[in-house]
């Protein structure tokens, strides 16, 4: 029996928020915010969106 790996919108969402306000800050240092939270709100979402595991379902 193989397990698919569990994937999970809500820390999709989380992590592309997260990701966008702690891109801003640290964009709002390099000099540009707009750039830095849209790169982090991809990066955050997409290690979200694999790390966290979400419900379970065992049958």
């Amino acid at each position: 029996m193989t397990r698919k790996p569990h994937r999970n919108g809500r820390g999709l969402f989380l992590g592309a928020v997260m990701g966008a306000v702690v891109g801003f800050l640290l964009g709002r240092g390099a000099g540009n915010p707009v750039f830095g939270a849209l790169l982090g709100a991809v990066v955050g979402s997409a290690i979200l969106y694999r790390i966290n595991p979400g419900p379970w379902k065992r049958d």
